[in-house]
């Protein structure tokens, strides 16, 4: 919640440069990553099977992520909400942008404008980024069982 107060110049600057979003880091070192100016991060190791996201007090909550988080878990991966180096997204296979609106956006390149490094991700929707989509979905249209409990009949 803490990162959107200071967000409006530096996006506008961003978008005009040709970024649709920035990421934040955190605001003493700015060597840890804590989230998109839009959504939560998170990045996902395939082969290691882990899905991280940022711990911080900066971030805002995310009930997406936090579902998110659970269906991982239910899927098998190492859920871990941590502080993630920059240098971490080197050993992502997948970069992640969830909110409300969109549920997941794959992200497809992070540039580090400070140090000129481009990390580079799928163009296409990764198999991650996809099974974590097509699980909520289900669940939102009840075309899978609700083992959280989530759905609430109005």
């Amino acid at each position: 919640a803490g990162n959107y107060a200071a967000d409006m110049l530096p996006n506008y600057l961003n978008k005009e440069a040709g970024y649709p979003i920035s990421l934040y880091l955190d605001s003493e070192t700015r060597s840890t990553i804590e989230e998109f100016s839009t959504s939560n991060f998170i990045g996902v190791n395939r082969s290691e099977k882990t899905y991280v996201t940022p711990k911080s007090t900066s971030v805002l909550p995310s009930i997406t992520n936090k579902s998110l988080m659970q269906l991982a878990s239910d899927a098998g991966y190492d859920v871990q909400q941590r502080d993630i180096p920059l240098d971490e997204l080197d050993n992502f296979d997948e970069v992640i942008a969830c909110g409300t609106a969109v549920i997941v956006t794959s992200v497809g390149k992070i540039t580090h404008l400070g140090n000129d490094k481009t990390y580079t991700y799928s163009e296409e929707v990764p198999e991650v980024t996809k099974m974590l989509y097509e699980k909520v979905k289900s669940i939102q249209f009840g075309e899978s069982p609700d083992e959280h409990g989530w759905n609430v009949p109005v």
